[in-house]
């Protein structure tokens, strides 16, 4: 992973979120595992703007990595003096400062890291005392980064993450899941200070871009090529939806651009599947077609264009 998500957008960080999103759209859409399966160089280039892109789109994790507190992972950097604070304020510790109490033994230290060590070396030194008044703190959470393909983010399924030592987790991917949602594992965080709870993992989606469907709400968006035949006459189509392939009507006269609508084929079944139409010339004009289009057009021709011109 690079240290600069920038860099691995191609980006500065001048960039607006709507640079940072068409950036990472058209690295998916060249460099996509599914559309370069063998391309080493592409998928790597993807894995990187994909976590690139898993840090950068949320404008507070954003933040945080342009202020130096979280690192290109999204994993927090230490804070000792958080940390130490934590400590000193938590009821019954004998060090802890307030408007009557004057904390004792860090007199004459220039530095947090040499407070912090000489609290801890205390803490040590006065053994069972300090555990019967000891410090129980719940566990901080832990944040995590997950690539979920396109098609199991509608439809529901399974993925794993590794946690830093070295275990799996398998995370539920609900179906209907929306790119940036966040998931909450409960217990599978940092561990707890004295007799506190464990915190929690929570695990940001990234939804890969698929090379057919895209996603509006909870309809799906498909750009279907047809033939110049099927566009004239007309006829049932097979098109691929999130389900599987369904036939589709196209009316005799299509045109490209135009789109129609297949009821209850989006996502959980409450949206729709919006077909927008392109027509696709055949790969070969052969002398046949060649002539009977000339001489289609000098008796049938028409102007699709007129109007538009100033």
């Amino acid at each position: 992973m690079t240290a600069d998500p920038y860099a691995a957008l191609g980006l500065t960080k001048s960039a607006s979120d709507a640079d940072i999103k068409k950036a990472y759209r058209k690295i998916a859409r060249t460099c996509h595992p599914d559309l370069k399966p063998d391309d080493a160089k592409a998928e790597a280039k993807f894995k990187a703007a994909s976590a690139a892109y898993d840090l950068l789109k949320d404008p507070e994790t954003r933040g945080k990595f342009d202020r130096g507190e979280v690192d290109a992972s999204g994993a927090e950097r230490p804070q000792q003096q958080q940390y130490y604070r934590d400590y000193a304020e938590a009821p019954g510790n004998p060090y802890r400062s307030g408007p009557n109490r004057r904390a004792q033994g860090f007199e004459g230290h220039d530095d947090m890291s040499d407070i912090f060590a000489d609290f801890l070396r205390q803490r040590g030194q006065e053994g069972g005392r300090f555990q019967s008044r000891g410090f129980d703190a719940r566990g901080t959470d832990q944040r995590y980064m997950l690539n979920v393909p396109f098609l199991d983010a509608v439809r529901g399924g399974k993925a794993q993450i590794t946690l830093p030592d070295g275990s799996a987790i398998e995370v539920k991917i609900p179906e209907g899941t929306a790119d940036g949602q966040t998931i909450r594992l409960r217990g599978k965080g940092g561990q707890g200070h004295g007799k506190g709870p464990q915190g929690d993992a929570l695990v940001t989606l990234n939804v890969v871009p698929h090379p057919l469907f895209e996603r509006d709400g909870n309809d799906i968006l498909i750009t279907l090529p047809i033939s110049l035949d099927e566009a004239v006459l007309g006829g049932k189509v097979a098109t691929p939806t999130i389900n599987g392939t369904v036939n589709l009507s196209v009316p005799k006269g299509a045109t490209s651009g135009q789109t129609l609508r297949l009821r209850g084929r989006g996502v959980k079944g409450q949206g729709d599947q919006m077909v927008t139409l392109s027509i696709a010339s055949p790969p070969k004009i052969d002398a046949e077609l060649a002539k009977f289009m000339e001489s289609w057009r000098k008796s049938n021709g028409y102007d699709p264009r007129k109007g538009m011109m100033p």
